[in-house]
């Protein structure tokens, strides 16, 4: 019996190329495969009794209480932790801005690109037994939506058969599907990077525009802060997985060569995930550090224009320093001075001063304090 994609609970059996949706608790371990149990963070917080005894069933280990506490707090950031029964990884994906992210900024209104503002996180907490994955998703999570329709239809043939082939492409284990969740949740952000890019690149066009007089400051305070929150929550992500690629090194090795297969291609998916997280650390800190110059760049292009004005004002004011001399000199009231009672004094005095005033811009322009730049 499949649900509905906006079932609150959602429940899966996973074996060798077969996958099936069950709208009923599991009382007891399956015979082969193991469970997905996906619920929403709503549903846990209402019906952990029921979460709490099917785990009890299917793994004879429920969930201690600072757990259930770590998987129910919205704002808890990436990080791993360990039983002897079970390992609890909180990793806060990429999602938009949703009803639960405005919660979490306190309904505060953002501003800046399109793009910055459909950055946003929430925690997606995973418990993998060893038949059985717990995972806990926010009311609005589109990943396990995405990743169940992929389940579905990668353990079901065109002709409506499972087979072999489908079955490759299924998850071996708890552990596995927990990683391929998390693989999807990175790619989520590397699949932004292209528009990311183009609307920063944009933005920056616009602070160093020469004839344009930008404004929006709180929209740029607006992209730094995301973007650092952004940077924050990679750095968490990684030591998250690092801690968890640690702690797999540790299990026992398995006798078969099948199981051992299976344990190498985790360790490589795991490590694949690492690389992909410390892309986006770098991408992150890249745009960041531009977004950082782009400012920069701006207040210095703005003190490069102000100084130009500066320097043709200067300029002025030094030509017409001698003429103000002179116009004082002869405004002084005195009765005998000098080509004051002649008939070409005037014109004499007006040739000296054009005189001046060409000898002074001929010095400053031949000085480039004239020149455009």
């Amino acid at each position: 019996m499949n649900q509905s994609p906006a079932a609150p609970l959602r429940i899966f059996h996973i074996a060798t190329g077969q996958v099936s949706e069950s709208a009923f608790w599991p009382s007891r371990p399956p015979e082969q495969g193991f469970v997905w149990l996906a619920v929403k963070r709503s549903v846990l917080q209402e019906r952990l009794e029921e979460v709490q005894q099917t785990l009890q069933n299917l793994s004879a280990q429920p969930l201690l209480d600072l757990h259930v506490s770590d998987l129910l707090n919205p704002q808890l950031p990436s990080h791993y932790d360990y039983t002897s029964q079970y390992d609890l990884l909180t990793f806060r994906r990429l999602s938009a801005q949703s009803s639960e992210a405005s919660r979490q900024t306190g309904g505060r209104k953002m501003r800046g690109p399109v793009i910055l503002r459909r950055i946003d996180t929430s925690p997606v907490g995973l418990a993998v037994f060893d038949r059985l994955l717990l995972s806990v998703h926010p009311d609005d999570c589109s990943v396990r939506e995405a990743y169940a329709a992929r389940l579905l239809e990668a353990g079901m043939q065109p002709n409506g058969q499972t087979g072999t082939q489908a079955g490759a492409k299924l998850p071996t284990s708890p552990a596995d599907l927990m990683i391929r969740l998390i693989n999807l949740m990175v790619d989520q952000y590397l699949d932004l990077r292209r528009e990311l890019n183009r609307q920063l690149d944009h933005w920056q066009a616009e602070l160093l525009e020469p004839k344009s007089r930008f404004s929006n400051w709180s929209a740029v305070l607006d992209a730094r802060i995301t973007l650092h929150r952004l940077d924050e929550v990679c750095e968490d992500q990684r030591s998250a997985i690092v801690d968890w690629i640690d702690a797999l090194q540790t299990w026992p090795d398995d006798p078969s060569p099948v199981l051992q297969r299976e344990r190498e291609l985790l360790k490589v998916r795991s490590r694949d995930v690492l690389e992909h997280i410390e892309r986006v650390v770098r991408h992150v800190q890249r745009l960041e550090h531009s977004t950082e110059v782009a400012v920069q760049m701006h207040f210095s292009a703005q003190s490069h224009r102000t100084n130009e004005v500066m320097r043709t004002l200067t300029a002025l004011t030094a030509v017409f320093l001698p003429l103000n001399f002179i116009t004082g000199f002869f405004g002084m009231n005195f009765e005998f001075m000098p080509a004051v009672h002649t008939s070409t004094g005037f014109w004499w005095v007006m040739g000296l001063m054009l005189g001046l005033a060409a000898l002074v811009l001929g010095v400053f322009w031949r000085k480039r304090y004239l020149a455009s730049r």
